[in-house]
């Protein structure tokens, strides 16, 4: 079975599920995803590109560079041995040796630094044999030979044009070293400069890649999110503005398809809604201006009939009690009683329309309410009911009253019927002892209302009388029940009934305390006037007001 709410979607916009394309999580992951592949692969033909700047940046600089250099130094080293030894054959002089000597310390570690730098390169390996071949037979043939000979100036003239071809020969393989080596830095620096072009040109488009990316995120995000979600937004303000025929078109990717297709349902829900409550309340108003119109007629048709019925039993018992007085020698007991019967059901039926009227107009005679002091509407009903009070030898007491909001005729009728119950059905043999007190309470109104912050106050009437069990608490305010007959108590069982609807009119409650041991008391509240500014009690105000009491006149 369909729901009301299910039956009432939009039979033009098809279900969630239904809705074709991606949704914005699966664009936004997708477009995640490509973005990092890209990066990644970006980023690693930059590690690539500084990696090999790195290698040829070392390849030049930590290896043909200090390699030429020590080629060189290793040519001064043995230029250096040359001359000491040439000197020293020249002269004979000792001294000649010095340069010698520094030249092979100056020559192991050259020869070391190029074995160490040349050590993957097969020709600048064959270069360095070579030179240290030349090196030793030099060496061998000449240089230890002089330096270690007695004389050795002869042995220089000796070997002088053989020493000079060796050394020549020497020289020329310290030069091709030198060029090969020249050679291989300078293909290390111009793949250098290659490998940095090729490095800022990886970066440029890394860079440009990266801003693409950017500005497509951007122009798609703008394009199917964000121009999406400005149009919905656009749409449900002119719907919140009031316009509810202003339809919802789904746009951009399919979760916000899906939920401008259910804020556009619930706007059909609300308008249909709104249509109902307009149509609702044409129908309210037309029945209220008809209740209006039959409650006038009611209330014209109540008093009339109120006069056209009192007027028959008026004349009823003005002819019975005038026949009883012409023809009273004439008549037996049993007539006379027959007479009083016919008189007092004409009477009693001439109270209960009063009655009736009475109750009928509780909440109909609109008046405005105003502040009503509790104490003088206690005196004052006290005052009207004089003559039962002094009767009975009543004394009635009150406390110090608060002033509440009401209607005082209506509230007057209230503590009236009350007091003069407490009077009616007092106990036997017992004087009626009355007690009117009040008591503030919490206000049952919610909100920031005016009413809600009125004080709310509690009104007990409390007697000696012979009291009402707890089980007729409810009974005792329904319109013409009765507990007691007519016999033992008169009326027409409408007071409390009467007093009921007077409280609940003036928004309070009333009921019977059932705590009471003996004697009954009824509380029933009312709202009271916004509290003055806190005044000092004079002492007069105290002696008037508080413990007052009414004994009988």
């Amino acid at each position: 079975m369909q729901s009301a709410e299910e039956g009432s979607r939009p039979a033009d916009l098809p279900p969630a599920r239904e809705r074709a394309g991606w949704s914005t999580s699966r664009w936004l992951g997708t477009g995640t995803t490509v973005a990092l592949v890209v990066l990644l692969v970006l980023g690693s033909c930059g590690t690539w590109a500084l990696m090999r700047s790195t290698a040829v940046n070392q390849r030049l600089a930590d290896r043909w560079s200090p390699a030429l250099i020590s080629s060189v130094r290793l040519e001064a080293a043995l230029v250096n041995q040359e001359t000491g030894i040439r000197g020293y054959g020249l002269a004979g002089d000792t001294q000649f040796l010095t340069p010698y000597r520094d030249g092979l310390a100056q020559q192991g570690k050259a020869m070391e630094q190029l074995a160490g730098l040349t050590a993957t390169d097969p020709r600048a390996s064959a270069d360095l044999a070579r030179v240290s071949e030349l090196t030793d037979k030099w060496h061998t043939s000449i240089a230890r030979p002089i330096a270690a000979a007695a004389d050795p100036t002869a042995l220089a003239r000796e070997r002088a044009e053989d020493g000079r071809a060796q050394f020549d020969t020497l020289r020329a393989a310290l030069g091709v070293q030198q060029d090969h080596i020249s050679a291989e830095r300078d293909r290390a620096r111009t793949d250098l400069a290659s490998v940095r072009e090729m490095r800022n040109t990886v970066f440029v488009v890394i860079a440009a890649v990266v801003l693409a990316l950017m500005a497509l995120a951007f122009a798609g995000l703008r394009l199917g999110v964000q121009r999406p979600l400005d149009r919905l937004r656009a749409d449900v303000r002119q719907v919140a503005s009031g316009d509810y025929t202003h339809m919802l078109v789904p746009t951009g990717p399919a979760d916000i398809q899906v939920l401008a297709s259910d804020v556009d349902a619930m706007r059909r829900r609300l308008a249909e809604d709104l249509d109902l409550k307009d149509r609702a309340r044409a129908v309210l108003d037309a029945q209220t201006v008809e209740l209006r119109r039959s409650n006038e007629e009611l209330e014209q048709f109540a008093y009339v009939a109120s006069h056209d019925l009192q007027e028959p039993l008026r004349k009823v018992a003005s002819f019975c009690q005038l026949l009883e007085r012409r023809y009273a020698e004439q008549l037996d007991d049993r007539a006379k009683q027959y007479i009083s019967f016919a008189v007092d059901g004409a009477n009693r039926m001439q109270h209960l329309i009063n009655d009736l009227l009475t109750f009928s107009r509780v909440g109909r005679l609109h008046t405005d309410d105003q502040p009503v002091e509790l104490g003088s509407l206690v005196r004052r009903t006290v005052g009207d009911l004089d003559v039962a009070v002094q009767q009975t030898g009543a004394t009635v007491t009150y406390e110090d009253l608060p002033t509440v909001h009401g209607q005082p005729t209506q509230l007057g009728l209230v503590l009236q019927n009350l007091i003069a119950n407490a009077l009616k059905f007092r106990a036997p043999g017992i004087a009626p002892a009355v007690h009117v007190a009040a008591r503030r309470v919490p206000n049952p109104a919610r909100g920031g209302s005016e009413e809600a912050q009125r004080p709310f106050w509690e009104i007990s009437v409390t007697d000696n009388g012979i009291g009402i069990a707890p089980e007729y608490a409810e009974r005792v305010f329904v319109i013409f029940q009765r507990l007691h007959t007519r016999e033992s108590y008169e009326g027409n069982g409408i007071g409390l009934a009467l007093c009921k609807k007077i409280v609940e009119h003036h928004g309070g409650a009333i009921a019977v305390d059932t705590t009471v041991a003996s004697g009954t008391r009824f509380t029933f509240t009312l709202p009271g006037e916004a509290e003055p500014p806190e005044e000092a009690e004079t002492p007069e105000a105290a002696e008037t007001d508080e413990g007052a009491e009414i004994p009988a006149s």
